[in-house]
């Protein structure tokens, strides 16, 4: 170990170097050895890479972009502390993603909204994350651009989705305008993934009373709706995702949601019930309580034997 570390801080010392092909080949060192040792990422942290790895996210250079995003990225999985703790590190990254369409790289767009993602798991970083309005807008410009590569896209949205995981960033990202673009994913992308991974972002911002009237603007609640249908397709992780979402909507949104859940929600309740039985543990607690929402006190439910059909499922519900 004693010698990995001198190593290390040799290279971490030649990104300071005048010398571009020096700084360049310390970095693709650093970048392969983090990747393939993970051993290592804390004493490369130790020894002080991360400021300089900061700072090459502004380099013009692809390459150099790159290998540092590349290296944070790695870094995240086990020395997050000393990536939020370093100063200018969230604003760097808030640099490289700003500018997806222009001087950074695809690669290294990835790497920083993958690294954002890594940070999120921790959930003390979610507010700090949360009130940077550059981030979240950044990462809803990537989300909407016709020209962004799919797994910019998707790493984009999964970052989004850590944001979202706190309920006092809900509110923010969807005044950054991430509604549209999000429901645009949805009904016109054709990978299944990246349409899970959307809808899952749904569901978290439908968590907040903001969301009731942005959601009415893009059709939401319909566009849920079809999600449920059992004719259109959808896979089991979008079908708990917009029964989470619908859910969501009816708490948060009070009976301005509640009306229009109700009353569409009548149509695609075999979908509902199918969450209910086959969905995940924690599918299925809300695709009960959606049932419960649709069923009791509803004025449009007038057949008994139509609500004889779910009792069974709502009778249950204490055992999932």
């Amino acid at each position: 170990m004693e010698v990995k570390r001198r190593t290390v801080r040799s290279l971490v010392a030649k990104l300071g170097s005048v010398s571009d092909q020096t700084r360049a080949e310390a970095l693709a060192e650093l970048r392969l050895i983090s990747k393939h040792d993970a051993d290592i990422r804390p004493v490369i942290s130790d020894a002080g890479a991360i400021p300089y790895l900061a700072e090459i996210l502004y380099s013009t250079s692809y390459p150099a972009q790159e290998n540092a995003a590349a290296t944070l990225l790695n870094l995240s999985i086990t020395s997050r502390d000393a990536l939020m703790s370093t100063r200018g590190l969230l604003d760097a990254i808030s640099h490289a993603l700003r500018h997806h369409s222009s001087s950074t790289s695809p690669d290294a767009v990835q790497s920083c909204a993958a690294t954002l993602h890594s940070l999120l798991i921790i959930d003390s970083y979610r507010p700090i994350i949360g009130s940077k309005r550059d981030i979240i807008h950044s990462l809803v410009e990537i989300v909407r651009s016709r020209n962004s590569p799919p797994r910019s896209v998707k790493d984009a949205l999964k970052a989004l989705f850590g944001i979202a995981l706190y309920p006092l960033n809900r509110h923010q990202v969807i005044e950054l305008g991430a509604v549209q673009p999000l429901f645009s994913l949805i009904v016109n992308e054709g990978r299944v993934g990246i349409v899970e991974d959307a809808s899952a972002v749904v569901a978290q911002i439908a968590g907040c009373e903001e969301s009731v009237d942005e959601f009415k603007r893009v059709s939401g609640v319909g566009v849920l709706v079809d999600l449920l249908d059992l004719g259109t397709g959808s896979s089991d992780r979008v079908r708990e995702n917009a029964v989470s979402a619908l859910l969501n909507l009816v708490r948060f949104g009070g009976e301005r949601a509640g009306k229009d859940v109700r009353e569409m929600g009548l149509k695609v309740m075999d979908g509902i019930a199918d969450v209910a039985e086959n969905g995940s543990a924690k599918g299925k607690t809300k695709a009960v309580g959606l049932l419960k929402v649709l069923l009791e006190g509803n004025s449009l439910v007038s057949d008994s034997s139509f609500d004889s059909r779910f009792d069974y499922l709502l009778n249950q519900s204490c055992s999932f």
